[in-house]
């Protein structure tokens, strides 16, 4: 019950507090809650886990900042995206999103998850297979068959695009590269002949 000063204890935790410490509740005497807001959430919680649901954790969370549940993170607000409909206008931690939109692009565009892209980078020590330089991070695969041939760096990966993904293209290109690059012989005025 609550005294004359409005002051309360709490069932639970045995403390006393002001009424704004205890949730409503129509059907006390008193018109509050037994347990304090705290005491309750605790135990709101403790029965949700025992009966197997997805529990939020409580965080102490200061002014200002957001709980992230996919990271654990405590955030600012500016590293959230804002969503208009949502209680308190915050969509989805930044970093998250961006990691969800990755794993879902490999997943759609090459049938790969995160940990078999990992393991291809590992396979080839983390280095691009045709320069053997540059750290291996873009997914290379055959545009006619869309099988994934392996990871390339930047630079290679848009060298051999560019090249049409053409193995005679390349083959040339090397040729051209070791020196026995094609001399054309002017045979009329704007007409070359390749050698043969």
């Amino acid at each position: 019950m609550v005294n004359e000063e409005g002051v309360k204890r709490c069932s639970r935790c045995k403390e006393s507090k002001p009424r704004a410490a205890f949730a409503s509740n129509r059907s006390a005497r008193d018109g509050l809650r037994a347990y304090c807001r705290e005491c309750w959430a605790e135990y709101h919680q403790t029965r949700q886990l025992a009966k197997g649901k997805n529990v939020r954790p409580r965080v102490r969370v200061p002014e200002g900042h957001k709980f992230c549940r996919g990271c654990g993170e405590i955030k600012p607000h500016s590293d959230w995206h804002r969503n208009a409909t949502a209680s308190d206008g915050l969509s989805s931690c930044k970093a998250c999103r961006a990691a969800r939109g990755r794993a879902g692009h490999l997943k759609r565009h090459y049938g790969l998850t995160e940990a078999e892209r990992d393991e291809m980078v590992a396979s080839q020590m983390g280095l691009c297979v045709i320069c053997l330089k540059a750290p291996a991070i873009h997914v290379d695969h055959c545009h006619e068959t869309g099988r994934v041939r392996g990871v390339l760096c930047f630079n290679c990966n848009s060298a051999i695009g560019k090249l049409g993904d053409d193995p005679d293209a390349v083959r040339r290109a090397a040729a051209y590269l070791e020196g026995s690059s094609w001399k054309p012989t002017l045979v009329a005025p704007g007409v070359y002949q390749l050698p043969s």
